[in-house]
């Protein structure tokens, strides 16, 4: 039986613990500059989190986020760093919504179309980056930066109403046409006031399980570890590094795909111009505070939608809601400081142990000695 690491737990924590405390005393001192009250919009968000239509949104919101942090996880367990998750996820809810609106078919067979093409689509603009680093050697971040102003491009023009786009009337907005009913998909209820948690926010629980199992309980996940960890090493042992780089770019975009999942079908039933963007990048910051781990990034999901959502009741009392952004891009500051501090008294603690067990086995055997 593996032996309980006490040390290791309480490492794991105090990266992200520290993360959030630094952020929100930097807030604080930004507040403070600004001549405002520095503890009044903390309980304004609080206050409004109290309400069950906002926590309907934040739990929306979360499932979202969750998807896109899983999506980055992946590539940064591969030791990858896919910044192209908001290009692949507005490209594929584009095409999922082109799709479903499309054709009309039996609810299940409908959902389950829309998803594959929207995973399809996602895991195939990854698939690019992943092809251009192991066929030439081009940076992932590099290629899937470029990525992502193509597939904006690309967007704009599809949904162009000479094209595949439609432009209702009266409105200056451009969409993919809706969703027929039969492509939506169930929530949960919560009231006549607070809406419906969406259902797919519940498929995004279940990506979490499958990733930790994956990643944890197959021959699959450990070599996408053992590559991420050493591709040299990886290669030694018989991994096909190339490939996996590869695999893991066309599952992390697979899951990026999923991200736009549940707002199409849950709320908005059709892509459009202000459908959510920035979603990938936010995804980066949750999946870097949860440490890659599917319990961390859960928790992390909720304190980014928690921000955004409990803030918009500020401007009401004098405060500016860009706060909770200032909020978020101090935890992304911190999350690098923190885990680094953390590392390094990591390495020093750990040389300390070997250092004092050590000292206990030449005791011992000098008192051994001694006796005999």
């Amino acid at each position: 039986m593996k032996k309980f690491d006490k040390d290791r737990l309480i490492l794991g924590f105090a990266g992200p613990v520290l993360a959030l405390v630094v952020a929100l005393a930097l807030t604080t001192v930004v507040l403070l500059a600004s001549g405002r009250n520095p503890f009044e919009p903390y309980r304004i968000m609080f206050e409004s989190a109290s309400y069950v239509d906002v926590q309907v949104l934040i739990v929306n919101q979360a499932g979202t986020y969750y998807l896109a942090a899983l999506a980055v996880a992946v590539g940064f367990r591969m030791n990858l760093f896919n910044i192209g998750v908001d290009g692949q996820y507005r490209l594929a809810a584009m095409m999922a919504a082109l799709v479903g609106a499309s054709v009309s078919l039996p609810g299940p067979l409908h959902i389950a179309l829309i998803v594959i093409v929207a995973m399809l689509v996602g895991a195939f603009w990854a698939g690019i980056a992943g092809f251009l680093k192991t066929t030439r050697g081009v940076s992932e971040v590099v290629s899937t930066i470029m990525l992502n102003s193509i597939a904006t491009a690309l967007v704009a023009w599809l949904i162009l109403p000479k094209n595949f786009g439609e432009q209702p009337a009266g409105s200056n907005n451009l969409t993919t046409g809706e969703i027929a009913e039969s492509g939506w998909f169930p929530g949960l209820p919560m009231g006549d006031q607070a809406g419906e948690i969406y259902g797919f926010t519940f498929v995004a629980a279940g990506c979490g399980l499958l990733y930790w199992f994956v990643l944890n309980r197959t021959r699959f996940g450990f070599d996408l570890r053992a590559t991420g960890a050493s591709e040299s090493a990886a290669q030694a042992s018989g991994v096909d590094a190339k490939k996996m780089i590869l695999t893991s770019m066309l599952i992390s975009g697979a899951v990026a795909g999923l991200a736009g999942m549940p707002t199409l079908l849950g709320d908005t039933h059709t892509y459009s111009l202000d459908f959510p963007t920035g979603i990938g990048f936010t995804g980066i910051t949750i999946a870097l505070l949860g440490r890659n781990n599917p319990l961390g990034i859960a928790f992390s999901a909720l304190l980014i939608a928690f921000l955004d959502k409990s803030s918009a009741s500020l401007d009401q009392y004098g405060y500016e809601k860009e706060i909770a952004t200032i909020m978020q891009g101090l935890i992304v500051i911190s999350v690098v400081v923190s885990y680094e501090l953390v590392r390094r008294y990591g390495i020093r603690r750990q040389q300390q142990k070997v250092g004092e067990e050590l000292a206990a086995g030449h005791a011992i055997k000098t008192e051994k000695e001694a006796a005999l």
